[in-house]
């Protein structure tokens, strides 16, 4: 051992000082095996591209997208749509703007095969909207499908079949050639009967999807991707859908845009294919699969609202779509009315979105933590001084308010529940609920002493304490309506009051009340009506100074009313109240009245 270190071994700083905590060390959180049966699962493969070009690459405009809450997300549900929920929700994705709409498996049952003929037949797809429609491989599903789109203004036909090695060796027992001559023979399938069975008054759209992508090899994809396009023959105003699905999500999302660029440079004929990427969301990924996906050369998105879909369920497209929209991008998809279509999502699927499912969810706007009330209350004020500077509106310039990544009157929520309160909350969301429903701005010192209370309140009983409740609270502890017949509140009511003005500059005031239940003259001389105020109370027992005094307007008019807070020291205690009235020398005078009211209590 080196004397350097034997120093520090036997010094003073080799342990702990006395009376101090032990500090903590790597040890400490030295991690234990979890005795969970690793060995079953095998890692997923990484992709040769060291060249890859993804990563410095940003979205700037949005995708296409595909809804597949019809399809996918029908199949995933204990109870599937009744054919009008199924309306329902197809009426409601036009609403939104969505151009692509995979509408069902119609050779899978007569229930699909009839709505799809229904929305056709009874003209509810616009002329601009491309309807899909999803089979298998196989002859007789294939003409059946097509059978379904007669009489459609736009529509595509989506074939699959898996193409893993899983499936391929358990599944199909096939080798990779046979594999790739079903997609290469459903292909020519789908051709032919679109040309036999649809007429001129249709557009029609092929879409191949090599199923269970993420596990097939790479080359292997491609190889049967080139061979679906040899029969299709993409060109110009000819495009081939080539959707590359997560259909059992395995990777991390970087991997997943690496198997896309890698698709994207290596397809032939590329600027006639539209990229589509369809993630689920079994490593719970999808939603930034599917955007590092757009970054590596996807054209298009295919998803459900709020994530529905097999196990885990489809990529959220509202997810996706709202995060363009907080980045200044258009999604060109409305989600402003996003309660409506939560709802509707709700009855079609007969499901609940969580409350905290991002951007629409109950609670997802809401805070109950103190400190997070306080700076949303702070963003909001900030807001409105920094728009009045620019002599611009608050909706004119840039959102920037704590803890809330968009405004949610965007998307059509009011501010109502912005913040709530519980007894986790402070000051700043008691603040917030008074401004903003009852347009009082109450001075810092005025918040803490009223937080006080609402948390006595809460602490107390528990749960949350609404808007209505905070404001019942705060009434009757500084607003008692002394003026309706038989009120009484405290030892003072006001009844009117008058103010002269001598040569000297002193106000003299003079104030008609009731103290102590009799009806009294208060007569009083001081610098200003306040202090002439205090001059008159002492004259009934009353000893109050005051330590501040702050106002101001309520709303805007010849109608406009004031709020007047007052500080006051009273009878050794410390005391806000309040007073509001459209003429301010007697909202102060209330205010007065309010905290010498409180004293005793």
């Amino acid at each position: 051992m080196s004397e350097r270190t034997s120093e520090r071994g036997s010094g003073p700083a080799a342990g702990p000082a006395v009376g101090r905590p032990t500090p903590l060390t790597n040890a400490t959180h030295t991690q234990r095996p979890s005795g969970m049966p690793i060995h079953k699962y095998g890692r997923y493969e990484a992709v040769d591209i060291p060249d890859r070009t993804w990563p410095d690459n940003r979205v700037t405009q949005a995708p296409r997208w595909l809804s597949t809450d019809l399809r996918d997300g029908n199949q995933a549900l204990i109870d599937p749509m009744s054919p009008a929920r199924k309306r329902e929700m197809f009426d409601l994705l036009v609403r939104m703007g969505y151009k692509e709409i995979e509408v069902g498996f119609p050779s899978s049952g007569e229930t699909d095969f009839a709505f799809v003929r229904s929305i056709i037949e009874e003209g509810a797809v616009p002329e601009d909207v491309t309807i899909s429609v999803l089979t298998q491989a196989r002859e007789e599903l294939i003409e059946r499908t097509v059978q379904s789109l007669v009489g459609a203004h736009r529509a595509t036909v989506h074939l699959y079949n898996a193409t893993a090695p899983t499936f391929r060796r358990v599944v199909f027992r096939g080798t990779r050639e046979q594999v790739r001559q079903i997609a290469v023979d459903g292909t020519r399938l789908v051709s032919e009967y679109a040309e036999k069975i649809l007429g001129p008054e249709t557009v029609f759209g092929y879409q191949y999807s090599p199923e269970i992508f993420t596990d097939t090899e790479l080359d292997f994809a491609l190889e049967v991707c080139e061979g679906v396009m040899d029969i299709w023959q993409p060109e110009e105003g000819r495009e081939i859908i080539l959707n590359l699905p997560a259909t059992v999500e395995r990777s991390t999302p970087s991997t997943h845009a690496d198997r896309f660029e890698w698709m994207s440079r290596n397809l032939s004929r590329r600027e006639y294919v539209c990229l589509s990427v369809h993630p689920h969301n079994d490593r719970g990924t999808a939603v930034a699969a599917a955007e590092l996906a757009l970054m590596a050369g996807a054209d298009r998105i295919e998803g459900c609202l709020f994530g529905q879909g097999e196990r885990t369920g489809n990529v959220d497209l509202v997810t996706l779509g709202m995060n363009l929209f907080s980045q200044g991008i258009d999604p060109q998809i409305d989600f402003s009315q996003i309660d409506e279509i939560r709802r509707t999502s709700e009855y079609c699927n007969q499901m609940e979105i969580h409350p905290r499912h991002p951007y629409a969810g109950d609670l997802v706007y809401t805070a109950f933590s103190g400190s997070h009330q306080d700076a949303i209350k702070k963003g909001f004020d900030a807001m409105e001084a920094d728009a009045a500077a620019q002599g611009k509106t608050v909706d004119g310039i840039e959102w920037a308010v704590p803890y809330l990544p968009i405004d949610p009157k965007d998307v059509g929520r009011s501010y109502e529940a912005v913040i709530r309160v519980n007894s986790q909350s402070g000051k700043g969301g008691i603040a917030y609920v008074l401004k903003n429903d009852h347009k009082l701005d109450l001075p810092r010192r005025m918040q803490i002493e009223f937080s006080r209370i609402i948390q006595a309140k809460t602490d107390s009983e528990g749960g949350e304490v609404t808007p209505g409740a905070i404001w019942s609270i705060f009434q009757d502890e500084y607003l008692p309506n002394a003026e309706e017949p038989g009120a009484r509140w405290g030892r003072i009511q006001l009844r009117s009051g008058q103010t002269t003005t001598e040569k000297d500059g002193t106000d003299t005031l003079t104030v008609e009340a009731v103290v102590d239940g009799v009806e009294t003259v208060l007569t009083g001389t001081g610098n200003g009506p306040i202090s002439a105020f205090f001059a008159a109370l002492a004259a009934v027992g009353v000893d109050a100074r005051l330590l501040d005094y702050s106002e101001h307007t309520m709303s805007e008019g010849a109608s406009a009313q004031a709020a007047s807070y007052i500080e006051c020291a009273i009878d050794g205690k410390v005391l806000w109240g309040i007073g509001i009235d459209a003429n301010t020398t007697r909202a102060s005078l209330k205010a007065v009245v309010s905290a010498v009211n409180r004293a005793p209590r």
